[in-house]
């Protein structure tokens, strides 16, 4: 059985906190609609940006997913982490799951015209960063010492096209 101390400490389920903005936002547009988006976009539009957005995400987080599932340590960010994994897509980001999730996220609000997910999928994304990423980094941290910082320097933690710029020194 593992330790209390032996997991990240995450402030919530990534998938819960983007399922409360998704709920909460679609339930504040059905209260309070704005139509900001549905005057920016068409309808196609709309659907063809809100499509590619959504398969990216699922597309980054399934990678990611696999990754972890191919070597072999627990997903869920409560459980232990069994193992730094550093391979196939987090060779290129270190968060590809949540990455995946956030632009899942927004690919709805814009598909859906949803003005109020977009809106609160900032502080949905601001939630994620402190309350899961942050925690997870001094957790493993502190699970794997150097390994884990050399990983820091090396790989972004979001993320850039490649060819842009450099992977700088983690905050």
């Amino acid at each position: 059985m593992d330790k209390p101390h032996d997991r990240p400490g995450v402030i919530a389920p990534p998938p819960l906190i983007a399922l409360v903005a998704l709920l909460l936002g679609l339930a504040l547009d059905w209260l309070f609609p704005f139509h900001i988006l549905r005057g920016i976009f068409g309808f196609w539009p709309r659907l063809i940006l809100g499509g590619i957005l959504v398969a990216t995400g699922i597309v980054t987080a399934a990678a990611g997913r696999s990754a972890f599932v191919h070597a072999g340590t627990n997903i869920q960010p409560w459980k232990p982490a069994l193992t730094l994994v550093t391979e196939g897509i987090y060779a290129r980001m270190r968060n590809p799951m949540y990455v995946g999730l956030t632009l899942l996220l927004f690919g709805l609000a814009v598909a859906l015209a949803s003005d109020w997910m977009l809106i609160l999928a900032v502080p949905a994304v601001l939630l994620l960063h402190f309350g899961v990423v942050k925690r997870e980094e001094r957790y493993l941290e502190a699970t794997f010492g150097e390994s884990f910082r050399a990983y820091l320097r090396k790989v972004p933690r979001y993320g850039v096209p490649a060819g842009v710029g450099h992977a700088r020194k983690p905050s």
